[in-house]
């Protein structure tokens, strides 16, 4: 399928990350068509250059040809369940995304990784973000953009999401901190990483980018 410059596939749709990737890409051109990848069908009609599509990320069917796509799929170990199933979802949903995305003419791709994502470490979260980033590096895009965010700061209840108490205490007891707290480790509100990620992608640059957390919030206070 030839791919067109005004479609954009967009994988993890329902997420906080994921949402406001959407949400900018629809504020954008109105000649751009979202196709959002989802795991369950979305309620009622919404907007009309936003397409729902209904996948199973084990065995996904042929994908809309598309120029570009972002990836925001992710889970914790304690949602998931274990190790196994945490892999499934941030590993192997990630590369077979990618690979459909690919066959279906994608050139450029952009990816929610973690902070410290290496496929040598010790912490088996930030080791299966490191192999996930390996196994996309090889899969031929012309521009491949990671993004590193710290904890996200946003709005889980909103989305219908399980609850997660550890992130919940954190972002509040650090809140007064933040403005001391370096960049590179500071919460990161969820919608700068969205604008950091479709940034990137749309400056023209080919090759393999990673964006750290820090980056992606001293850019946007440039730009205010």
């Amino acid at each position: 399928m030839s791919p067109s410059p005004s479609s954009v596939l967009v994988a993890g749709s329902s997420g906080l990350i994921g949402r406001e990737i959407v949400r900018t890409l629809l504020a954008g051109p109105p000649s751009t068509t979202v196709h959002a990848l989802v795991r369950r069908p979305a309620p009622g009609p919404g907007n009309p250059r936003l397409h729902s599509l209904t996948v199973d990320f084990t065995a996904l069917p042929s994908l809309p040809g598309a120029d570009t796509a972002y990836c925001a799929l992710g889970t914790t170990i304690k949602v998931a369940g274990s190790q196994q199933a945490f892999k499934a979802v941030d590993l192997d949903a990630v590369l077979a995304f990618a690979q459909a995305a690919r066959r279906a003419g994608v050139r450029r791709f952009a990816v929610v990784s973690s902070l410290g994502a290496n496929p040598h470490s010790g912490n088996f979260y930030s080791r299966v973000k490191g192999d996930m980033e390996a196994a996309l590096a090889g899969c031929g895009f012309d521009t491949l953009v990671m993004a590193r965010p710290s904890l996200l700061a946003g709005d889980r209840a909103s989305l219908g999401q399980p609850a997660r108490p550890g992130e919940r205490w954190t972002l509040a007891l650090t809140a007064p901190l933040w403005p001391l707290i370096p960049a590179a480790w500071r919460p990161i509100q969820t919608g700068m990483v969205a604008r950091a990620m479709i940034a990137a992608i749309e400056d023209g640059k080919t090759g393999t980018r990673i964006i750290e957390s820090g980056e992606m919030q001293r850019s946007e206070q440039a730009d205010r």
